[in-house]
């Protein structure tokens, strides 16, 4: 009987839990989080609720093959005051949002140290104000390699290397975007990440590695449909057919190990830039939302390999 390698349950989670350019490789097995934007120079605010659980599938054991299956649901709920522009009846509209996602992964072993990934999946995009429509489904397709040496005893300073192309059917983006990652220990209490979407710093603070702080810079982002479009005052020629937001941020943030496998993390930063907005399928902006750079809080706690 084999037993189960958490170094190749770990890598086959990292491969195949890509969502979104935004949110880059993660290797947790379930996740709750809590996020608060609260824009500078206006009334407006942001909270955002996720949920998320993933579980690998040994098919294989002895040529590392898995399977990894993947839930998550995020609910969005938008606060717009103090707005001349928008009606009540608009704002209403797009003031709860929600994406649920469900992919299936496979990973394999190409040789030693390389782990080649796929991932393909759907999401549901949408303020729901009605049924489910076809403007509201988002295809996702990806495939990556990896190139890990964190556990590899002949290299003195552990790393790990992630490159590959992540697709969506997102409208106004019929083209794949890069993802790559570069992690190095270059200490034993340091390390750091270098890639797209995210750069970090980490300093463990103690030797059990227990608490951690880190420097970041990243992306943050979200799009959902609107199911019933409308003009915007002012703008009769393009349509509000959907809501995206886009945060380049930069901030600092704690980690805590209750276990090995179980922490709590809390992430203060301030956006870089900004972008909120209503626009149309073809990206064309309807109407701005909210530009300002503003505070930005995140939360949450996770069991990961």
């Amino acid at each position: 009987m084999h037993k189960i390698s958490f170094k190749h349950l770990l890598m086959s989670l990292v491969c195949c839990s890509v969502f979104s350019i935004a949110n880059a490789q993660t290797t947790d097995i379930a996740r709750v989080e809590y996020l608060y934007i609260p824009f500078s120079g206006s009334d407006n605010s942001l909270q955002r609720y996720r949920a998320l659980v993933q579980a690998p599938i040994p098919i294989d054991r002895d040529t590392d093959q898995y399977f990894v299956v993947g839930l998550e649901y995020r609910f969005i709920d938008i606060d717009i005051e103090n707005n001349l522009v928008l009606t009540q009846q608009q704002i209403d509209q797009v003031n709860t949002l929600h994406r649920i996602e469900g992919y299936l992964g496979y990973t394999f072993r190409l040789k030693e140290h390389w782990i080649m990934g796929v991932r393909a999946g759907a999401r549901i995009n949408s303020n729901l104000e009605s049924s489910v429509i076809s403007d509201d489904i988002i295809y996702t397709a990806a495939a990556y390699v990896i190139i890990d040496h964190k556990k590899d005893e002949s290299v003195s300073k552990p790393w790990r290397l992630i490159m590959g192309l992540n697709y969506t059917s997102t409208p106004g983006r019929n083209f794949p975007l890069p993802l790559i990652n570069y992690y190095r220990e270059f200490h034993p209490d340091w390390t750091y990440t270098v890639g797209v979407p995210k750069m970090n710093l980490r300093r463990y603070l103690n030797t059990s590695h227990k608490d951690a702080l880190q420097a970041f810079v990243t992306l943050d982002n979200f799009f959902a449909n609107i199911q019933n479009n409308f003009f915007v005052n002012g703008n009769p020629n393009t349509p509000a057919q959907n809501i995206s937001m886009t945060n380049v941020l930069a901030g600092l943030g704690y980690e805590h190990y209750f276990t090995d496998h179980l922490l709590y993390y809390g992430y203060l930063a301030h956006t870089l830039h900004n972008e909120f907005r209503l626009r149309d399928d073809t990206r064309e902006t309807a109407y701005v939302i909210d530009n300002g750079n503003s505070f930005y809080f995140r939360t949450g706690i996770k069991f990961k390999f």
